[in-house]
């Protein structure tokens, strides 16, 4: 059944406030484009997950863009940039100081026990694992502070890629703390 539209008069309700339809107005008009019927939102949303092909502004005659400009699919992230996306594959560091990094550690290592698994290397003095501030949960890597620069690169030697709470450690070098804000400042390399 079409749907009748019949524009309203400017009189307002002494009530309410609201408007009153003009019936009796003789500009009542009768809606049949399909682009008139309203949809509602459930049929929306399933017509937004429906596998149904859409028309496009492209492909519509009336909208004066051309047919045969088709639109390429967007590049995958991975493409765009030039590097994977996901887990980067850790850079090694040269150890330079007693200071090394300790990455793909478990989320349920503790302090304890790196201290604990350094300490067969050589003595520790520090061992800070690096939490998320909100979630008080482990970001998946620690620093680990050894007594001298050998026993730090006899612990790299020993440790890196070894088995720990099921993930292979990637043990290497810390860097320095003017390396490391230079690098945030370098622009990206294309």
């Amino acid at each position: 059944m079409p749907t009748e539209y019949s524009p309203s008069s400017s009189g307002r309700s002494s009530r309410r406030g609201g408007r009153r339809p003009n019936r009796s107005n003789s500009e009542t008009v009768r809606l049949d484009a399909p682009e008139a019927k309203k949809k509602s939102l459930v049929a929306k949303i399933l017509g937004f997950f429906s596998p149904e092909k859409k028309t496009s502004a492209a492909s519509d005659p009336q909208s004066g863009a051309s047919r045969d400009r088709e639109r390429s699919p967007r590049p995958d992230r991975s493409e765009r940039s030039g590097r994977p996306t996901g887990l980067r594959k850790p850079e090694s560091v040269e150890v330079t100081s007693a200071r090394l990094y300790v990455g793909n550690l478990s989320f349920d290592a503790t302090e304890s026990d790196l201290s604990e698994l350094f300490s067969g290397v050589g003595l520790v003095q520090n061992v800070e694992v690096v939490m998320n501030r909100h979630t008080n949960r482990s970001k998946g890597f620690a620093f680990v502070q050894m007594q001298s620069m050998d026993e730090a690169k006899r612990a790299v030697a020993e440790l890196h890629d070894k088995d720990y709470m099921s993930r292979k450690l990637v043990v290497s070098g810390a860097k320095a703390v003017e390396e490391r804000r230079s690098e945030r400042t370098r622009p990206p390399e294309e």
